[in-house]
Order: structure tokens, then sequence, then C-alpha cells
């Protein structure tokens, strides 16, 4: 670049920076910022990019620089402790015990230490020791009120960066052994002009004034957002709210009951063995509802009441029933909704942190949300259920291709699976579902049609955000969180 094109390019800060120089000696950042009329940081700025360009010489020079410490701009702010100290001696009247200037000067028990310990070394109290120790003011303590405390004045000219006097030194000394003040190194840039620089100067003001293009890249700003997923599930649960679903209260922590005898499955069943579900160590009891609901399900469980089946045939726990543990499946949201009671008609549904011990791999997590839901009234039946799972599949996950298999739930009859097309993946389950048996709802009261699902809604985000991996829902990858897309649900 030649020279008169180099004067063109100099920007305003630039330009006011060179006309602050000269050739003859070099000036630090704050002259220059004097000279020149600009804050430091532009000159800072300045000299940066006209050393780049060859008109300057920088030089750096390290400089010792003392600053107050956070202590020390306490005890400048809120006054020294040896002050605060004689002060309150002052206010008592010039003679107490040591427990009531503690009292009266409200300084913390090291504080107070130090305090008398200075007080006493420069002759302001005198003491005397007994059953209590008993201080006096000797008069000497007057410089304190003439403002000739030597360090006070040390602090003071360090916090308006003035230069410390001869007599201040000894002050200075102490106020760095007591942590008042500490001493820095800065790094403090220095310019002068090059013969090129002096040439360029000669030109500013005969040259065309720098161009800008406006058309030119700009650095991207990432603009602050809720990490995909996140939106992706508020966007879901707005949905449904607005649909007329009310939101069940989500559950970390279960009772048995909830999680799968309400829900007719037995005790004995394999799925409740510890291979399949997590156990709670400590507590490991919680209490169950009504004593009527339970008798309910009890009788259910074991001979099938008046639901119109046999039930299992076994003797039901008790205690089994009331074993704590990590919330397995979002189900036992609807379990413990239609206990606690519901509106007929009516519509639930949750959003619930399950555990279940699995290989973790690109489709499963041993910690994994769900989204689960019912739906009861009359008239509701299996294809209402069928209707609803493929609806959420294809226009809340974007799903293009689903299929339906029969499936088994030992709480609902008849039950399905549902699955949806990964690019990426194939053919991944999304969810679960049927109409609720008889064994679960009489017991608690219900007798009108109730359909049930769960839905693995990682996997269901997968699809709409284009995940391969499931992990990757809740990683930490910058790229991925800043670029992606504002997420919504269009149902």
């Amino acid at each position: 670049m030649d020279l008169k094109r180099k004067a063109e390019s100099l920007s305003e800060i630039e330009a006011k920076a060179l006309k602050a120089l000269n050739a003859e000696q070099f000036l630090d950042v704050r002259e220059i910022s004097e000279k020149a009329q600009m804050p430091i940081d532009s000159v800072r700025r300045a000299v940066q990019w006209l050393k780049e360009k060859c008109l300057i010489e920088l030089a750096e020079e390290k400089q010792e620089k003392l600053v107050l410490t956070q202590i020390g701009k306490s005890s400048l702010g809120n006054r020294l402790p040896e002050r605060l100290f004689i002060e309150a001696l002052q206010a008592l009247g010039g003679k107490a015990t040591l427990e009531q200037v503690f009292k009266k000067s409200q300084l913390n028990r090291p504080e107070l230490n130090v305090a008398m310990g200075i007080a006493k070394r420069n002759a302001w109290i005198a003491m005397k020791r007994g059953k209590e120790i008993e201080l006096e003011l000797t008069g000497l303590e007057k410089q304190l009120e003439e403002g000739k405390y030597a360090l006070e004045h040390v602090l003071k000219e360090i916090s308006e960066k003035a230069e410390i006097t001869g007599e201040n030194r000894k002050a200075l000394d102490e106020a760095l052994k007591r942590g008042l003040v500490e001493k820095t190194q800065e790094v403090e840039k220095k310019a002068r002009l090059n013969k090129l620089g002096e040439q360029a100067l000669g030109l500013i003001g005969t040259v065309k004034k720098r161009a800008y293009n406006v058309e030119g890249a700009v650095p991207k700003i990432f603009v602050g957002k809720r990490q995909p997923y996140v939106q992706f599930l508020d966007q879901l649960r707005r949905k449904l709210v607005n649909l007329g679903f009310k939101e069940m209260k989500e559950r970390l922590i279960v009772q048995e009951f909830y999680n799968f005898d309400v829900l007719f499955q037995p005790q004995n069943h394999p799925a409740r063995n510890w291979t399949d579900t997590y156990q709670l160590k400590q507590p490991r009891f919680g209490r169950l509802p009504d004593k009527k609901i339970v008798a309910k399900v009890k009788a259910a469980h074991e001979n099938g009441a008046n639901t119109g089946s046999r039930g299992w045939g076994y003797k039901w726990s008790e205690e089994i029933a009331s074993r704590l543990m990590p919330n397995a499946h979002g189900t036992t949201a609807d379990a413990r909704q239609m206990v606690e009671g519901i509106e007929i008609p009516g519509k639930y549904f949750v959003i619930n942190r399950c555990y279940r011990p699995d290989a973790i791999d690109a489709k499963h997590l041993v910690e994994f949300n769900q989204f689960d839901g019912f739906i009861l009234g009359e008239g509701i039946n299996f294809r209402h259920l069928l209707s609803i799972l493929e609806k959420v599949a294809i226009e809340v996950g974007g799903a293009e291709e689903v299929k339906f298999f029969p499936d088994y739930y030992p709480f609902t009859e008849p039950s399905v699976q549902l699955s949806a097309k990964h690019p990426k993946l194939g053919w991944v389950e999304l969810a679960g579902g049927g109409v609720l048996r008889p064994e679960v709802v009489k017991p608690l009261g219900i007798n009108v049609g109730a359909i049930a699902w769960g839905m693995g809604i990682d996997r269901l985000a997968m699809l709409k955000l284009g995940v391969k991996d499931i992990r990757y829902l809740f990683a930490r990858d910058l790229n991925w969180l800043r670029n992606s897309k504002m997420v919504g649900v269009d149902w």
C-alpha cells in the first residue's frame, strides 16, 4: 500500500493520534489522550493500528503501580479500624473497658485486636489489666482529629493516583504489610512518529477522507435465546394448554403404588425387578393415599373386585406398594391424578423426568423426558388415540412416515406402539398407549372411556431438531446452540 492510500485509509482516531505525536520523543497513552482529547481506550486502538501500518514506533515499558486492595478501598470509605476504635472510646468519655469499646465500635474481633495494637503502638491509649482490660485516651490521639495520620493520607493519595511523598513512605510500608495496598505491574505503551509517519502526517487534509464500505461483512451477533430443546418443550406445553389440556404436577420420586399398582402391574412382574427400575435406598417407604382407594386397588389385583376381571390371583402387599423409587415412566402422573381427582370429561398431560436402567446409545438414556397424557369422557375410544399419536408425531415432531404396531401393557387393552422414520437412524419407537383397562379405572370410580399414552419426547425432539444422537439434545456445542433456529410447533 503506497503512502497516499495509507493516509486515505486512516480512521478518525488514527488521524487524531498521529497529529498528537512527534518524532523527537515517545509519548505514553495518557499523554496522547490529553493532547488528542480522546478516551484512553481509543488511543490504545489507534496506536496499535498505526503500528500495523508502519507509521509509528511503538515501545512497551513495564511500570510498577500501587493500587488499593478491596480491604484498602473499604477502609478508605468506611474509615480505618483504629479510627473507629478511638472514636468509640471518645464516645464513651475517653475511658472504658475493652468490651465496652468492642460493642460501641461495631468492629469484629480481629479488627478490634489490630486497632488496639495500633493505638497502643502510637501511644494513643493507656492500658490497665485486671479482671477486665481498661483503656484510657492519652491525648496523643488528636493527630487523628487534626488529619495528620499518615496512613490515611497514603490511602487517599493512591486512590487519587497521586505521588507518595517522602514523609509518607513509612506509612506506605505499613499499608503494604497490612494488605491495604498492593503493587501491580502494568505494561505502558509509548509511541512516536517514524519517517513514514511524518510524511503521512503531512498528507492529512490533502487526501480524500477514509471511504466506508456499507456492504462489507460485519461480525456475527449471537442473540440470547433458550436452548433449542427447552424451546421445543415450552412450545409443546403452550400448545397443549391452548387446546384445553391441564398440566399435571411432575414428580421425580414416587411410591411403587403409583408407578405400578394403580396401573394394574402385578407385584411379581419382572419389570419391577431392580434390573429394570431403580430403587431408593433412603428413605425406603412413602405414605399411601386414602385407605379406601388402597383397598380397591388391592382387591383389583387379588380378585378383580367389580371390574369383570379375575385379577392376578396373589396376595397383594401394602409394604411393596409403599416403596419409594425414582419415577420410571410418566404414566405415574396419570395414576396419581386419577387417585387425587379428575374432571369428566377431561384432558391431562405431563412432561416428566424419568429414570430407567438402560445401555446408553444414540436412542437411549438412563435419565430422559417423557410426554404422557390421558383423555376420558363418554365416547372416547381407540381411534381417538391413534389420531392423537399420529398428529403429535407428524405436526409436532415433523415426522414424514409413521407406523402403528400392536403392543402389550398391563394397564391398557387394546394397546399400540407408534414408530416414526428418522432420516439417519431409521425406524424409531416413539410412543405407546391404549385404552385404560377396567382394572385401572373402575377402582378409582371412573366409568367412562379413557385413553392414555406415553411418548419419548426426547426422541420426538430428535426428529424436529434434526439430531441423530439423543445425547446431543443436552450437549454444550456452542456452534449448534448459537446457529440453531427458533423452534416452533405447528399444531
